[in-house]
């Protein structure tokens, strides 16, 4: 009758639903934000992010990318570029400049987008593995010794 949730196949990282990390109010930051969680942004913020899990832009927040990729995107605050997310909402208080490409998306009214919203059945999020992320490690380590070596 009930219908559960399959479970998440080995290797795979399931994204975080919750906030695991805020960045407060009167904090500007500015980089690049990619790992696995939940960010709250009440502050500035200027970079990349590409998280799996949830991104909250609270009503304080103030984010300026080329673009945002999440699983989850709730804007409360202003976004300046382009949001690739599975879920996106927009509320009343949000305001974003930017193309969209969702699953799900939903606004409240009072709620601001200048772009263009494109719906599709799935959305690939292109997410660098942890795998990935070793593998970049160890190249860096080694460009780090070459470098060293050269040096000397």
């Amino acid at each position: 009758m009930f219908r559960k949730n399959p479970p998440a196949s080995p290797g795979t990282v399931a994204p975080v639903e919750r906030v695991t990390s805020v960045l407060g109010t009167g904090i500007n930051w500015k980089g690049d934000l990619h790992g696995s969680g939940g960010i709250r942004i009440e502050g500035t913020f200027d970079g990349e992010i590409a998280v799996r899990g949830l991104v909250v832009v609270g009503e304080t927040g103030r984010v300026t990318c080329e673009e945002l990729r999440a699983n989850t995107v709730v804007v409360a605050g202003s976004v300046r570029g382009n949001i690739t997310a599975e879920k996106i909402e927009i509320r009343s208080t949000g305001r974003v400049w930017g193309d969209v490409t969702t699953v799900a998306f939903a606004t409240e009214e009072g709620a601001f987008l200048r772009g263009q919203v494109r719906m599709e059945e799935s959305v690939e999020l292109q997410f660098e593995t942890p795998a990935d992320e070793a593998v970049l490690d160890e190249q860096t380590a080694n460009l780090a010794d070459d470098e060293g070596e050269q040096t000397t």
